[in-house]
């Protein structure tokens, strides 16, 4: 690995000058990402009256530190973006997705004239925040909120639904490494705060339609998500369970949004369902490439289904919803992970170009979330500070180069890309291509 500069400031400009190829709003979007940032008590006072839109915990905290350790942000809600411009880069607009940690090199504050990102002591971007939408100013029948119930993220683009907050991995010996959502669904009920376990489908069928009737045309796809069904849920198996939400949404807005689905490699049967259920777009994430660590760090989807058959049936899926439509996801970053992980950065790299190229030579890209090290997870408590900043930089380039070499588009359903257009908020893949 990289030599460590003296300061933060220092990294972050020695790689923006040696990877002149990756726009520094994407070196400073994986940073931030990968450290989170804090805010200072003053950018978070327009979060009281409703004018801001409110950080939604839509899966996963996403918090470097527990709810309870993160001060005023625990109480008054930090947005769920920013949106980056200007600074001594010149910034193009740079949607980011908000990691709270107190402990960050980063600061959001207000100023004379607006909010600014520091870093060192020195400020970086101006900080834009996403307006509260008139979506979420209106509630269910039953008095539930839209934001707890059919959250928006990418700035408005994708409706997030999930609509089972646990996951049936459970325990030390099947849960993934770096996961927290079954950790996130019981601070948020210990807090207090709303947090449906399995939501109906009645619920999501009315929040969809107060976004439909206020969102103006800005969301534009719909996920469907939540922990993994090694069972059943309600009598269901996971492509049934999952699948009767889309059913129920596309009959009642038939064509409105792009139907997307995050759920295990599932049989080609079931695939198929969620096709017929009204899916079109697929996400069997296989999280990690190597052998060796897809079985330390995910021991549930090793246990239950294997890694050649996970990956035997991302391709069985092809078939089904076409390869462009299958888009696999992996925890950029966990590669290097304590005390599994590589040890080196080219390592890491070489290891995760092999996967891509394996499934892009089948017509099939993945995308990547920059991982992020949650506290009450084994590989966040081990690895605080995550992956090293020049692996994600790399990284990025890797992938670029990966989609050129087999003449792929980027993944649909993640709106525009390109910097300064891109809304992916959880990465900078789509800001780099």
């Amino acid at each position: 690995m990289s030599a460590t500069l003296g300061t933060r400031t220092e990294l972050l400009e020695e790689l923006v000058a040696r990877y002149p190829q990756i726009p520094p709003e994407a070196v400073l979007k994986e940073d931030l990402l990968r450290t989170g940032m804090a805010f200072d008590e003053s950018a978070l006072t327009d979060n009281l009256d409703g004018g801001v839109k409110p950080k939604s915990y839509f899966i996963f905290s996403f918090d470097q530190k527990p709810l309870t350790e993160l001060g005023a942000a625990a109480t008054q809600r930090p947005p769920e973006e920013i949106a980056l411009t200007g600074g001594p880069w010149a910034l193009r607009r740079t949607i980011v997705s908000v990691r709270v940690n107190p402990d960050s090199p980063y600061r959001v504050a207000r100023v004379e004239d607006g909010l600014r990102l520091s870093l060192d002591g020195r400020e970086l971007a101006e900080v834009s925040l996403p307006p509260m939408p008139e979506y979420y100013r209106h509630a269910l029948a039953n008095g539930k909120t839209v934001m707890e119930t059919a959250p928006t993220i990418e700035w408005g683009y994708l409706i997030y639904l999930t609509v089972l907050r646990l996951c049936q991995y459970f325990g030390a010996k099947e849960e993934c490494g770096f996961c927290d959502i079954n950790h996130n669904w019981r601070q948020h009920k210990r807090a207090g705060r709303p947090y449906t376990g399995v939501k109906p489908i009645e619920d999501v069928l009315e929040a969809l339609a107060l976004i439909d009737r206020y969102d103006e045309g800005t969301s534009h796809a719909y996920t469907l998500t939540g922990g993994s069904v090694t069972s059943t849920v309600e009598g269901l198996t996971e492509a049934d369970f999952y699948g009767r939400y889309a059913q129920a949404i596309e009959e009642r807005f038939p064509g409105r949004w792009i139907g997307k689905v995050v759920a295990q490699a599932l049989p080609k049967a079931d695939a198929q369902r969620f096709k017929d259920y009204g899916i079109s777009i697929y996400h069997p994430n296989y999280e990690v490439w190597d052998k060796r660590l897809f079985s330390l760090i995910s021991p549930g989807k090793q246990r239950y289904v294997g890694r050649e058959e996970w990956h035997r049936r991302i391709l069985d899926a092809a078939d089904v919803f076409g390869p462009s439509n299958v888009i696999p996801n992996f925890v950029a970053g966990v590669e290097l992970a304590r005390p599994f992980g590589f040890a080196t950065i080219d390592e890491a790299i070489a290891s995760t170009t092999e996967g891509l190229d394996y499934f892009m030579s089948h017509g099939v890209a993945p995308r990547f979330t920059t991982w992020c090290p949650e506290p009450t997870t084994p590989l966040g408590r081990d690895n605080p500070d995550g992956a090293p900043l020049e692996y994600h930089v790399r990284l990025l380039e890797a992938y670029r180069d990966a989609l050129h070499r087999h003449g792929l588009a980027p993944p649909p359903g993640y709106g525009e890309a390109g910097v300064g257009n891109a809304v992916f908020s959880v990465s900078s893949f789509m800001d780099v291509l």
